[in-house]
């Protein structure tokens, strides 16, 4: 064997060991990304302090990476939801993909559409955006989120939990990743959407009723509502648990440490007067990050006000992507990469002190298929809410179902409720018509069930908040702001079996969404 000399064996050691910090570093500037969100999970976890849901590696993400406090989605409903996440545009700046159920607009890009154009392996499983339909100009079918991996399936738990395998079709993603590629893997849960198995949580998950520390204040705190909460518990858990054996994987595979991974939901719990409305509970969702190999000081929790705009800058940033050069330019949201790479926490950015959020057409049911707008701004201590056409039936029609609440247990027991006293203030709270402007103490109300709008303490606040809410969505382009906002009443419903819901079905025609119980439909109140 030929022995180098001293010198040689010394500049080949140096010269390796910058390559390997070299490539360490590159991999370090391109993490790939397994973003991870539940479908309908309010910001309800262990690491938030609710104790009657187990979520560890939810927990685990947030004490090895950073915890948002403070994180919401701008529309509360699934579609509008994701289309703000994969394009970091409000929903109000997305023309038809601001309703649910609509024809996504080929106008607007998605990040990670971006990614795949870029160089990198962009996959999926289970729910992505929906529902509606997304197509590309020659009628095909358009992956707004990567290449779909859903062979692998499992016995599932429950009746209500689906038999989608994802921690294993994550498994047939990697195998057809490489070393040389970065990858982007979308997890996709449908749970804990509704319906759900009922007494799941107790008679599956060994819950009792009394772990609940507390029924929010717009529901009865009776059992039927306990038991959905619990059942919403166990559907979360489920989630989080195939969460984990999504980062076992990727420990086994080493590829945890330069993995930035993202675990969040696209709106609150599916129980009425949270999903499909715009109080706090229907928009503030969990949001944690990890990254080891790029993040500083991790166990941090951050109190700025963040959003789903800020989804597609941060990705495209951590990519290594030029926004101005990849067809998604002028976004709305900014990068959240400064809080991966900094040592602060709690207040980091001052100026980072509210958010928008609002909604248009979410589920059929009202005539003509409109919806019922609303737009609303969220601060440190005050929820104001402006209401556009109160006329309407905020949850939907009575005769047709309250169709923008999905059925279960809480909302027929409020309904049963409603038809022993037409005064019962539960269904006021979550099924009746509102005044045009609400305003909320979120230091006393985080509920928001005192209406303060009409308080004169709160008069000049109250325009304050208008003025700046205004301001911003003038800014944004939002048609609501120019007189303009029909235009999204007037958007095709993309699923022919709903369209003209409710001339149908008050005709008489066989015609049922499969959310709505039948015991939901109801004579409309007289007042």
């Amino acid at each position: 064997m030929v022995r180098l000399p001293m010198i040689i064996r010394m500049m080949l050691l140096v010269l390796l060991t910058s390559i390997s910090t070299s490539t360490r570093a590159h991999a370090s500037d391109r993490p790939n990304i397994l973003f991870a969100i539940a479908d309908d999970w309010g910001a309800h976890a262990g690491v938030y302090g609710t104790p009657w849901i187990n979520t560890p590696h939810f927990d685990s993400v947030a004490k090895n990476g950073v915890l948002f406090n403070k994180a919401f989605t701008p529309n509360a409903k699934c579609a509008p939801s994701r289309a703000i996440l994969l394009t970091g545009r409000n929903s109000w700046q997305l023309e038809a993909a601001a309703n649910h159920m609509p024809f996504f607009p080929l106008k607007f890009k998605t990040f990670a559409e971006t990614l795949a154009e870029n160089g990198w392996l962009v996959g999926n499983t289970g729910k992505t955006w929906s529902p509606g339909e997304a197509l590309n100009a020659d009628g095909s079918k358009r992956e707004l989120a990567g290449k779909s991996y859903n062979k692998r399936h499992t016995t599932p738990p429950t009746t209500g939990i689906g038999n989608n395998d994802y921690s294993a079709n994550f498994k047939d993603f990697l195998n057809d990743t490489n070393s040389d590629q970065p990858w982007f893997f979308w997890y996709g849960a449908v749970e804990p959407h509704l319906s759900y198995e009922k007494a799941s949580g107790i008679n599956k998950g060994g819950k009792t009723l009394d772990q609940i520390d507390r029924v929010p204040g717009y529901w009865p705190d009776v059992e039927e509502v306990r038991t959905d909460m619990l059942d919403y518990a166990f559907e979360v858990e489920y989630f989080d648990r195939h969460l984990g054996l999504c980062l076992e994987e990727l420990k086994q595979r080493n590829q945890l440490q330069n993995t930035l991974v993202i675990v969040t939901s696209d709106h609150g719990i599916p129980l009425p007067r949270c999903k499909g409305q715009a109080y706090f509970d229907s928009n503030h969702i969990p949001l944690a990050m990890q990254w080891p190999e790029g993040l500083k000081s991790p166990g941090r929790a951050i109190d700025d006000f963040v959003n789903f705009t800020d989804v597609a800058p941060t990705i495209l940033d951590l990519a290594g992507i030029d926004q101005s050069n990849s067809g998604m330019a002028s976004l709305t949201g900014s990068s959240l990469k400064h809080y991966l790479t900094t040592d602060q926490h709690g207040i980091v950015d001052p100026s980072r002190n509210f958010v928008l959020t609002g909604k248009e057409r979410h589920d059929v049911g009202r005539p003509d298929d409109v919806g019922y707008p609303i737009r609303a701004i969220i601060t440190n201590n005050l929820l104001y809410v402006k209401n556009f056409e109160t006329d309407r039936w905020p949850a939907g029609n009575p005769e047709t179902g309250y169709p923008n609440s999905d059925g279960c247990e809480t909302k027929s027991v409020i309904l049963d409720r409603h038809r022993e006293n037409p005064d019962d203030l539960y269904w006021q709270l979550v099924f009746g018509k509102r005044p045009s402007v609400e305003l909320y103490d979120l230091s006393k109300d985080q509920d928001c069930v005192h209406n303060i709008a009409d308080d004169p303490k709160f008069a000049s606040r109250l325009a304050e908040l208008d003025q700046r809410m205004t301001t911003h969505l003038t800014s944004q382009g939002d048609p609501r702001m120019s007189g303009l906002g029909d235009i999204f009443d007037r958007y095709p419903v993309a699923n022919s079996a709903q369209k003209d819901y409710y001339n149908r079905f008050l005709s008489g025609e066989k015609i049922f969404a499969g959310w709505i119980r039948r015991t939901d439909v109801e004579t409309p109140p007289s007042k």
